[in-house]
């Protein structure tokens, strides 16, 4: 009872802060909480690079209490923003607000679950549903999503508000192009179904839009039967024109004979070769680089990583295809590494990992990661530049690279991609050690991904942020280029009090000076070195 009082008694003060106009108990009945615990875990995401508390955090049971929250914002006499938060996977503090509520998208009791329509290949989901549980549910059907992100423990809206890639893009494009329709709470509070055909505006700009113009509540995605098993092969190269030659000719094939996914890593010292994200390597018997003819590269070498899904009862024939495909492809002979595994172990193939590094204590630090789109003509440059140059010897995590074909993203999207047929994801996947070693070090992360980004500027390569960061809005117009007049356009008719994802720093909220914006809403660093992460 004591608790209860209390509780009402804070969100009275919240009703005199922000000006709401709905009674204490409605609030309580939407499932809003001052609770230490809800908006400590709201204040902090994936990055732990920065620090900010919401007044209160929303945990929904419907769309209806979303919209609801976000009428009474559009309504407030003061003004507060709304943040929707999934499974807080945020690097720079997307999902905060310092100014609002945040709404707990994912958890229990959130939304429902999936339902599966397998006659029309299709599934209804709650934006907050996590991509994991959306398998799951969907493999007791013998069907499964198309296209993927590595990272299975992501909540739908998250991904599908960026854009969701991982190596079945290039086939099936990222996770926005195989949704047929959403149900999204604008920033007006209005619950709209949107879909190509019905309010398609919304709909385009909703997809990678950073969640600028609506919360996602439900999402309808594409279905595919599921295959049983997968054959998970890597090779190495030391010649990065190899490398690159083979993944593009891989990405142009169609039909049955080609590769279901294409990835491929960095490798620029020893001990990356045998860390988690390179499995296949026995820690009894470590892989060399040395041994593998790269000293006269840099020290670096490149991992194609492929896979070819199969049915048990196609065992058979599956080896044929394969070395069939592998025949054309110029990697080091002595080189493949292969394993077969059930599907959705491959696709949940990280999630064992953080169980490792979580164990080990190397899960919750700071994630200084950079992730960038390479336009296919500048990708050597990058290499002599980035990996042979600015990176040395040392790395602190994953260099993910793998090229993605255009046709398959939908323009019409918020996405902005660079101007090529073929482009690539270069992504620095990087951890910060607070172990003394100072390549390791937050500071010494962040201040080289600035010169990365320098070097990329000052060749005129014309790169692109994927999971974009900035501080100011001129850098957000220079990003979104040609598109910007139609997302500021968007943003005025969707989010006209600009309440929605303040934490993107896109759009100062309306009931917000530009002083007050600066002391409110920018994700404060939770350590002074952490300062260095949010001025890219």
């Amino acid at each position: 009872m004591a608790t209860k009082l209390l509780l009402t008694f804070a969100i009275c003060r919240l009703i005199v802060t922000v000006g709401l106009t709905l009674e204490p108990t409605e609030l309580l009945r939407l499932g809003l909480t001052v609770d230490p615990f809800d908006v400590e875990s709201a204040s902090v995401d994936f990055g732990l690079m920065t620090k900010v508390e919401p007044l209160a955090v929303l945990r929904p049971s419907s769309a209806k209490d979303v919209a609801q929250l976000v009428k009474a914002a559009y309504e407030s006499s003061h003004g507060f923003t709304v943040s929707a938060r999934g499974h807080g996977h945020s690097i720079n503090g997307q999902a905060q607000t310092g100014t609002g509520v945040v709404v707990q998208m994912s958890g229990v009791g959130s939304g429902g679950k999936p339902r599966v329509w397998g006659g029309d290949m299709y599934v209804d989901v709650w934006g907050g549903e996590l991509w994991i549980d959306v398998l799951k549910s969907c493999l007791a059907y013998g069907l499964a999503p198309k296209s993927w992100t590595d990272y299975l423990y992501l909540s739908v809206g998250g991904t599908l508000s960026n854009a969701g890639i991982s190596g079945q893009a290039f086939h099936h494009g990222p996770q926005i192009s195989n949704v047929h329709e959403l149900d999204v709470v604008t920033g007006k509070g209005e619950l709209m179904t949107c879909s190509k055909e019905q309010n398609p505006e919304l709909f385009h700009a909703v997809l990678g839009g950073l969640g600028q113009f609506g919360i996602i509540t439900r999402a309808r995605i594409s279905l595919e039967p599921a295959p049983q098993r997968v054959r998970w092969i890597r090779v190495l190269y030391s010649n990065f024109s190899a490398f690159t030659k083979d993944q593009e000719y891989l990405i142009s094939l169609h039909g049955n004979q080609k590769f279901d996914y294409v990835e491929g890593f960095v490798i620029v010292d020893e001990g990356l070769i045998n860390n988690w994200r390179s499995s296949f390597f026995s820690p009894r018997n470590p892989v060399k680089i040395s041994s593998l003819g790269s000293n006269n590269n840099g020290g670096v070498l490149y991992c194609l990583e492929i896979t070819k899904n199969y049915h048990e009862s196609k065992v058979e024939t599956i080896d044929q295809e394969i070395e069939a495909l592998l025949k054309k492809l110029n990697f080091i002979p002595t080189s493949v590494f292969t394993t077969d595994l059930p599907y959705v172990d491959f696709l949940d193939r990280v999630h064992k990992a953080e169980l490792k590094l979580r164990s080990k204590g190397m899960w919750e630090v700071p994630h200084p990661w950079l992730n960038l789109f390479v336009p296919k003509s500048k990708i050597a440059d990058f290499d002599r530049g980035v990996f042979k140059g600015i990176l040395g010897n040392k790395t602190s995590g994953p260099i993910l690279i793998y090229p993605m074909n255009k046709n398959k993203w939908d323009d019409k999207s918020s996405v902005v991609t660079p101007d090529e047929d073929v482009f690539y994801l270069v992504a620095f996947l990087r951890s910060a050690l607070d172990n003394g070693e100072e390549t390791q070090s937050l500071e010494y992360l962040t201040n080289q991904n600035r010169q990365i980004l320098k070097f990329c500027d000052e060749d005129g390569m014309k790169v692109k942020q994927y999971l974009p960061h900035y501080k100011i809005q001129s850098e957000w117009k220079e990003h979104y280029g040609s598109k910007w007049d139609r997302f500021q356009r968007m943003k005025m008719k969707f989010d006209p009090r600009h309440i929605l994802a303040s934490g993107q720093n896109i759009f100062t909220p309306t009931f917000l000076s530009s002083s007050n914006m600066m002391v409110m809403d920018i994700p404060i660093p939770i350590k002074q070195k952490a300062r260095e992460s949010i001025d890219f």
